[in-house]
């Protein structure tokens, strides 16, 4: 039995979105991270185009080192339970303002600092993408 065409149309529907939503993120994450820069003066990020180098590098470091990073921190993670996250987290931060020259954080005070704000920002950038991307 043969799909329908409607349903092919639909099935290309949802990768568009899905595609479109990931397209979004990254830019939406590459102006949260102009936004951390101009909110507090130990996060640096010299332009918009440097924004969006320093998201992607950000975001695939995120995707590939964090869960091995959280992974071998569990019991540390257990016992400070669950502060230490915000440790890597800046330690992630950290990591992609040496990958790239776009972006410079002065220190690691600052790269929690700047993580706390950039992962706030991360909150409402997902609510706000999963409103405009709702399953129907």
């Amino acid at each position: 039995m043969r799909p329908s065409r409607g349903a092919f149309f639909f099935g290309m529907a949802r990768w568009y979105s899905l595609g479109m939503k990931l397209i979004l993120k990254w830019i939406f994450s590459a102006a949260a991270l102009l936004a951390v820069a101009y909110l507090y003066s130990g996060v640096v990020v010299s332009s918009f185009t440097g924004a969006l180098i320093a998201a992607a590098v950000l975001g695939a470091l995120n995707m590939v080192v964090r869960p091995i990073l959280v992974l071998l921190t569990l019991p540390v993670t257990l016992v400070t339970l669950g502060l230490f996250l915000f440790v890597v987290n800046a330690l992630m931060f950290w990591a992609a303002a040496s990958l790239t020259s776009s972006l410079n954080v002065m220190g690691f005070v600052a790269a929690l600092i700047g993580s706390l704000i950039y992962s706030a920002l991360q909150l409402v950038i997902d609510f706000v993408l999963e409103r405009l991307f709702l399953d129907k």
